[in-house]
Order: C-alpha cells, then structure tokens, then sequence
C-alpha cells in the first residue's frame, strides 16, 4: 500500500505551501538520535542531522519531553498512507527554544514552549478562526486532496499524507512558522502538565465541546486511552450528569473508575454494547456517544476478513454502535482518526433518529491551547499528569512502541525524556520515576536498536 501510494502522490505532484518540510542539516555537521519508521512494527532509533533555520520563520526546539500516541500506533502498522523508511515520527513534544529565524520576534533563545501538532501558517481563513488543524498552506498531500476534497494542515511526524515533517521524538525538531506553532510556557509549569497541550488535552476538549456536551447530559465514550480518559473528565466538567467509558482493556478500565469516578463497560463481557448501555440508561439513550478508540481492531469476523483483504481500511463498528445507543436526536462524536473507507454503516439510523453524526475532525490545538492553559492547568482546577503511568528514556522508543500496541505493563500515557531533560526540563511532583520499557515489559523485543 505504502509503495502504490507514494507512487500516486509522486504522479500527481504536491500541492503549493507557504512552508516546506525539507530541513536543512546543521551546518556543524552535529547529529541527533531519533525515533524513525522503516516498516510494518519496524520503528528504529537513528543518528539524524540536527535541522538548521531552513526558513526565516522556522525555529529549532531542543525538546525536553516528548511521547507516544495511540494515533501513533496506525503509523506503527502502516495503516496511514505514504510513510516512507526513515520518517522521524512523532507529534506531541516541547522543549526550549535552541535557534530562531529572522522573522520571529515573539520568542527567544532558552524559553520554554510546547508545540501544537499541526503546523499552521498563521494566516489563511481558518487560521484566523483559530481552526489550525484546517490550516490551507502547510500541507502538500495531492492525495490527501483528491481523497477528502480538501487536505488539513500539515502534521509533525505523521507521513507524508499530512506534509512528510519530521517528528518529535528526538532531540531536535525544526517547527516551521515557530512563531505561530509554539506556545510559551511559564517556568512554573512542569512538563507532565504541558506536554500534552500539543494534542491530547486540546483533542479531547475540543471532542468535548464540539459535540455539544452541556450540563445533565448522559455521555458515553468508546475506547479509555488517553483522549477518552481526558474526554471523560472534560464531559464531567461541563456538567454531564453521567459518564459511561467502554473498552476492554482491565487496567483502562479499572483506571477510569479509580482517577475518575465513571461507570464502565467492558465489550468483551457485554458484546451488545448497546443493549448494556440501555440496561444501564433506561431504554431512551444516551445524550451523546463520543468515538475515542480506534479503526484498526475490528471486532467482527466479518470485518476482520474485509480489513485483512483491503475491502475496507476503516472498520464502522463503533460507529454503529454509537447511532444505535445514543438517543433519538442525540450527538455522536468522532474524534478517534479514521483514514479512509468502511462497510455497513448504519445510516438508516442515522436518518431515522435525527442523529447528529459529527466529524469532529482533527482538532485545533490553537482555540484551545491558552484556555487550558490559563484557566485549568495554571489555576490548578486540572492536572493532566493523572494520566501519567510511566517515564521513559528516548533510547527506548522501539520497545516502547511494541509495549504501547499490545498495552503491556499498565501503560497509559508516557513521558519521554531526552538528552536535554535533565538540563533544561521542569520536572513536576509525584510522576513516575524513569523506568525502562524492559523492567515493565519485558516480553517484547526492542527490534534493531538502531541504523546509522
């Protein structure tokens, strides 16, 4: 899949950008350790060059915390098109500004930032609109174009589908239009508390808001990773009455009912997820069902054998199980990320109850960052580093990939440090101490450790 669609986008050419992904290396020659894709399960750490200003708005970060997302993990098995071997993965990271081009006055040498997932230039329409995750100019996927209609900004360490920049899970990231992509962070703000504005915080309010979760609601969300367990305590501080969680996983589901207080499902003892969600509700529904899981597990033997033939490449699972659940009239959200085509969607459901099936896109880490910011996580109404079950060296990126899939050894949500943590990182209380992926996971093999 990954040759004919890099064949695909090469015929049709990429689009225009106001920014471009290619970096040049440091002029001293100086490299970088980093975490890049060579294949299906096949993630390597390397020795890259350290990118230099390459554009007069581009600043270089040296990153202080960066992580793994369950996002992440379609990369991982190849499921998002025009991956190519040595991609730098990763979209979630901060750290301190290294270097600035000429053109950015708003940010200096030193100071902290955490950058937003997307790549936004600032101004095109919907970057006035805050909505930077639809950005017009950063991305050159033809494809992506053809595809959707439209293409969305472009994305750090996410294929070539959404602009081919490289990632952060490494030392040093080149952030095109620095000065509209990084956020300052105050020093008494540790990293477990910023790190995760780059996308999961924002991503799971804006699931949240966009949905249209108000005070009373019964709210229900699929899949318990990081972005559901978020979701959750977003729906409970806008005042949903009720909030059930379903996954299958023990320890998410053990977690959620511990750190959150919300009723759970598990859908490998309840396979009519709908059905226990009405046992529980009452036969109206709920109010609104938020999909926070993911497309590449399928449930049904049916699915799993059109998934496996290329017949789809998204599976409609949870989808139908949310029109089904919800009630008529109610909202359903998805912000989990699906890619492409799949079968048997319940749409005569959708029709006949007058549900509002909504897209809710990838979210726009810019309308929500500073709110989050200022008003939860620095006024202390919110720590976001409850979701914070272990603490890693860079080193480990490969095996902690094969330990996040299989969601071995409790991981929730990990903190990745670098070779600039201890020097430039604010470490908060009461987080996880660093560990190795082989002390808690060790039935997993690191795969190549690296290729020069």
């Amino acid at each position: 899949m990954q040759a004919l669609a890099n064949a695909i986008q090469d015929h049709m050419g990429p689009l225009p950008t106001v920014v471009h992904p290619e970096s040049d290396p440091d002029p001293s020659g100086a490299t970088m350790r980093a975490l890049a894709w060579f294949g299906n399960a096949d993630v390597r750490m390397i020795d890259a060059p350290v990118p230099a200003i390459t554009e007069p708005d581009d600043v270089i970060v040296k990153v202080t915390a960066s992580t793994i997302c369950g996002s992440d993990l379609h990369l991982y098995h190849g499921e998002i098109m025009t991956m190519k071997k040595g991609d730098i993965l990763g979209h979630e990271f901060m750290g301190v500004v290294d270097k600035i081009g000429p053109n950015v006055t708003n940010l200096t040498p030193g100071q902290r930032v955490v950058a937003s997932f997307q790549i936004a230039c600032g101004e095109c329409e919907f970057c006035q609109k805050k909505l930077s995750s639809m950005c017009d100019r950063t991305n050159d996927s033809s494809l992506q174009k053809a595809m959707y209609g439209t293409a969305d900004a472009g994305f750090f360490g996410y294929s070539h589908f959404t602009g081919g920049y490289a990632g952060g899970q490494a030392e040093y990231v080149r952030v095109p239009k620095g000065n509209v992509n990084l956020l300052p962070i105050p020093d008494n703000v540790p990293d477990e508390h910023a790190l995760y504005l780059s996308d999961i915080l924002p991503t799971s309010y804006h699931a949240v808001v966009d949905t249209g979760v108000e005070k009373g609601d019964t709210v229900a969300i699929w899949g318990l990773g990081p972005i559901g367990q978020c979701a959750a305590y977003w729906a409970k501080s806008k005042g949903a009455s009720r909030v059930i969680g379903i996954d299958c996983v023990p320890f998410r589901l053990a977690f959620a009912e511990e750190k959150l207080g919300i009723e759970t499902i598990n859908f490998k003892e309840h396979k009519d997820v709908p059905k226990r969600i009405r046992e529980i509700v009452g036969d109206k529904g709920v109010d609104v069902a938020i999909d926070a899981g993911t497309f590449h597990e399928p449930k049904s033997l049916k699915h799993k054998v059109q998934k496996f033939m290329m017949l789809e490449t998204d599976v409609p699972e949870t989808i139908n199980e949310m029109l089904v659940s919800v009630r008529k009239m109610g909202r359903c959200g998805m912000i989990a990320a699906y890619a492409g085509f799949a079968n048997g969607v319940n749409v005569g459901a959708l029709m006949e109850k007058g549900v509002r099936l909504i897209g809710n896109g990838q979210a726009p880490v810019h309308k929500y960052w500073k709110e989050i910011l200022e008003e939860y996580i620095m006024s202390g109404a919110f720590d976001p580093s409850f979701i914070v079950t272990h603490r890693v060296p860079l080193e480990d990126m490969p095996r902690l990939y094969a330990a996040f899939d299989k969601r071995a050894g409790g991981v929730e949500k990990v903190i990745v440090d670098t070779k600039w943590t201890e020097q430039y990182g604010v470490r908060g209380k009461g987080c996880p101490p660093l560990s190795r992926v082989a002390d808690w996971a060790n039935t997993f093999p690191a795969g190549p450790e690296s290729v020069n």
